[in-house]
């Protein structure tokens, strides 16, 4: 699906297709040479990361085995639940691995230092991250990223995986999404106008 396909839905365009994958694809040549003769481990959070993973993976010039984690912080819409929970866990045994986590965006970083922190307790032996996109304005937690994509502004942006209550994730490029879209959803649901979400 491209920005015509939504244009009503969408403010701007932030981020290219071509971009998008350019820059993914220079990553992944650089985790490549990184981590040759480190059998890496490449885990993705369902359902963002997925269309990254995809990309990312493809790219790599190096052997790497693939898993999947499915975490829910956020419910329906743009607020918060507060805390992780697993949905779907991982099928492999992360100990004495080299653990890549490849994301599709950062915000607070509520979830990802929840993540850091677990792999590194089950073991593994080092854990790094690649991100898509960060948002430096709405980052807590400390959370180191080796591998970055861009930054973006404090925008509610959707594609390439990034939805908006299950919708967009098959944009094929990252776009603002209109605050009239989620406001006027949100508004019939609680009553009341929320936020994005962290």
């Amino acid at each position: 699906m491209q920005i015509k396909d939504v244009q009503d839905d969408i403010a701007e365009e932030l981020i290219s297709h071509e971009a998008l994958e350019g820059k993914i694809r220079r990553m992944a040549v650089k985790v490549s040479e990184d981590y040759e003769g480190k059998d890496p481990l490449l885990i993705a959070v369902l359902k963002g990361a997925a269309n990254v993973m995809t990309t990312f993976s493809q790219a790599m010039t190096i052997p790497v085995e693939i898993d999947y984690m499915s975490l829910s912080t956020y419910g329906s819409g743009t607020r918060s639940a507060g805390k992780v929970t697993v949905r779907q866990d991982l099928s492999t045994d992360v100990a004495g691995r080299h653990v890549l986590i490849v994301e599709d965006i950062i915000d607070s970083g509520f979830t990802l230092d929840w993540l850091v922190n677990e792999l590194k307790s089950r073991g593994a032996a080092s854990v790094e991250i690649f991100a898509m996109l960060g948002k430096p304005a709405r980052r807590k937690f400390d959370v180191p990223v080796k591998y970055k994509g861009f930054e973006i502004p404090d925008k509610f942006v959707v594609g390439y995986g990034l939805d908006y209550d299950e919708r967009y994730r098959n944009l094929d490029s990252i776009a603002v999404l209109k605050p009239s879209v989620y406001q006027e959803v949100e508004k019939r649901a609680t009553g009341s106008q929320t936020n994005q979400a962290e």
